[in-house]
């Protein structure tokens, strides 16, 4: 579309496409909601006051508002491809994304990163990523893949690689890590937004952190953490995802001076809260607070398009990208419209696009055989560090315990609820298996396993005993990575042969499968709502107490790892 024909329409000299007739536009610019008979020609907004288009469409008593933005997403926790999470979220009104893919990233590196891309091409939705900061996460683990400084500047000169993605090594940040700041750097020289990561970091570090030009902030939990944040000019992004939900706690610090600095985002979603909501009830909720309608809508668009650079996108105005939702009064999205034309109404997709099937090999490299006695654990002391689960949490806690043992091995307590818990290296082969105990999954027998595992995705495995945990991690490695719940045979399985994270299929099978590996799960004794999310974050070890990698147990607090035995 040339720009001297878009002037041309909207002073009416030529016929517009489309013409929404009679509607209120949630106004991003001026606060206002104001009649309006917006008129798109090739895909943008022409203008406001257009009587013909060759087609008119009537919103008479609806909302005009741009689509929205997800300002924060991981799109692997969805375990879809981006054509399904599309088919999932246009219909919402989400019409942009920003998602960070560290988890394809820490697997697969630039090559994960290329797939997703390649994948999201020919969906009705913009599809933006960050480059991943922090692959791997820590060194205390084994990932496929590693990225640095030149490996981010170079996925930095992609135009649809708007930022550098959320620093989670904060110590690094605050202390001066070379490494680190050398990616900081990197993504200023290019002009692009940095993206935190700062759980709780207050005071002289949270000063410290911010001056390193990091500009967003997702992780906070309370309105005082986030409004210190704010004060120290990093934007707050209020996150409602599936493991952590924060709306409720921060629609507090929403003002009327303060709400550009504001943001919704996502996070992580998965595939069955995936199918319930998202942008779209975000606002509802907040709006149901009390907090005015524009700046709910405004925190959706406009604030994280200029947040991150997206020109011409963010708003229903001249010269914008008509990418719209109408919405009835109580904020239910009717139609989306995306590049001048309808995809989605009442809440189902209208545009037909073809989903990619992209070539990809195997991300399971484990080397073989592994055996029952890899699971064995001399029992060399008497008391335990074991692994704590905090019910509806993703921090766990360090608890010391005497262990069961048999025949000078420590074997599944499950009267006591202390399983044994092992994370295989699945990437390089090393043979790294790192052996742990538990407490709070209550299985009373079989295994469940994962090779959904934060950040470096390894294969996790909790069992009652070494067959069943050995048979949980054969099944993985058979189908190409997943969920599955064993009990001599496997029980039920969820495949994710797309490196270990992702399904090629539609997303209503992949939540049928979610719903009959968790209920093999609480057969085997399990009382958590979903064991197999608790199970993703068991090896993730920057968010505290205690975890377990492939190279064994990590005190997150001391950042280092620690025996398995205290005495």
């Amino acid at each position: 579309m040339r720009i001297r024909d878009l002037i041309a329409a909207a002073r009416g000299e030529l016929e517009a496409d489309l013409l929404l007739e009679g509607g209120e536009l949630v106004n991003v610019f001026s606060g206002e909601i104001h009649r309006a008979n917006v008129s798109i020609y090739g895909g943008y907004v022409a203008g406001f006051d257009c009587s013909s288009a060759r087609r008119v469409t009537s919103v008479e008593d609806m909302l005009i508002v741009p689509g929205f933005i997800d300002a924060h997403v991981h799109i692997e926790s969805s375990m879809v491809l981006p054509s399904e999470y599309a088919r999932a979220v246009v219909p919402r009104g989400t019409l942009a994304v920003i998602a960070d893919p560290h988890e394809i990233a820490n697997v697969m590196g630039v090559e994960g990163i290329s797939y997703l891309l390649r994948s999201a091409e020919g969906i009705p939705m913009r599809f933006f990523v960050t480059a991943p900061s922090c692959v791997p996460a820590t060194p205390l683990e084994t990932s496929g893949a590693a990225l640095g400084v030149s490996e981010i500047a170079s996925l930095l000169e992609d135009p649809r690689v708007v930022g550098l993605g959320e620093m989670m090594n904060y110590p690094g940040v605050v202390h001066g890590d070379g490494s680190v700041l050398a990616k900081l750097e990197v993504a200023a020289s290019k002009n692009k937004t940095i993206c935190g990561h700062a759980p709780g970091l207050r005071g002289g570090d949270l000063h410290a952190y911010a001056a390193a030009l990091i500009e967003n902030n997702h992780e906070c939990t309370g309105a005082d953490e986030a409004m210190e944040q704010l004060r120290s000019g990093i934007c707050i992004m209020i996150r409602e995802g599936s493991a952590a939900r924060n709306l409720d706690d921060l629609v507090r610090i929403i003002r009327d001076c303060n709400t550009p600095n504001i943001m919704l985002c996502t996070d992580d979603l998965d595939p069955r809260d995936l199918m319930e909501r998202h942008i779209d009830r975000m606002i509802r909720r907040i709006t149901d607070a009390g907090i005015d309608p524009v700046a709910a809508i405004q925190m959706a668009t406009i604030n994280p398009a200029r947040h991150f650079g997206l020109r011409r996108t963010g708003a229903v105005a001249p010269g914008y990208r008509a990418d719209i939702a109408v919405m009835d009064h109580d904020f239910n999205v009717r139609r989306v419209i995306f590049e001048g034309r309808e995809v989605a109404r009442d809440g189902k997709l209208t545009a037909s696009f073809e989903s990619k099937r992209l070539p990809l090999q195997s991300s399971m490299n484990v080397r073989m055989p592994i055996r029952r006695e890899s699971f064995r654990i001399p029992a060399v002391g008497r008391i335990a560090r074991v692994i704590r689960v905090v019910p509806n949490q993703i921090l766990t806690e360090m608890i010391a315990a005497r262990p069961a043992v048999r025949d000078g091995k420590v074997v599944s307590d499950i009267v006591n609820d202390i399983l044994k818990i092992a994370v295989v290296e699945r990437h390089r082969a090393t043979g790294n298996l790192g052996l742990g105990l538990v407490s709070g999954f209550g299985l009373k027998r079989g295994a469940i396993a994962s090779s959904v595992s934060h950040d470096s995705h390894n294969i996790t495995v909790v069992g009652a005993d070494d067959e069943n945990m050995l048979r949980a991690v054969e099944s993985l490695i058979s189908m190409g990575g997943g969920w599955v719940a064993v009990d001599g045979r496997a029980l039920a399985s969820l495949s994710l042969p797309i490196a270990g994270l992702l399904s090629e299929r539609c997303l209503e099978d992949v939540v049928e499968d979610v719903e009959d590996v968790i209920s093999a799960a609480h057969s085997l004794g399990s009382e958590l709502e979903d064991p197999f999310m608790t199970l993703s974050f068991m090896a993730l070890p920057v968010i505290p107490e205690l975890r377990i990698t492939d190279r064994g147990l990590v005190d997150v607090r001391k950042f280092r790892h620690v025996p398995l035995f205290m005495e």
